[in-house]
């Protein structure tokens, strides 16, 4: 995986503690989460408490809490 992975798995969840959703559009950012492949994007989420979503065309990945989610943090 990208050594930048853990940055944005970091920033996102700062962006999360303050609100609920957080949508990655910056070009660096986008470059890391969309080296994942789908599953191992959704399997960070889940372990975060998080629900991610790709919309197309790729312009913005959004991650959301999810409420629905028991997780373990890490």
């Amino acid at each position: 995986m990208d050594d930048q992975l853990p940055a944005v798995i970091a920033k996102i969840a700062r962006m999360l503690a303050l609100k609920p959703e957080y949508f990655v559009t910056h070009p660096a950012e986008l470059r890391v989460v969309r080296a994942l492949s789908g599953d191992d994007l959704r399997d960070i989420a889940r372990q975060h408490g998080w629900r991610v979503v790709r919309r197309i065309g790729g312009r913005q990945i959004e991650f959301y809490n999810d409420a629905g989610v028991n997780f373990r943090p890490l």
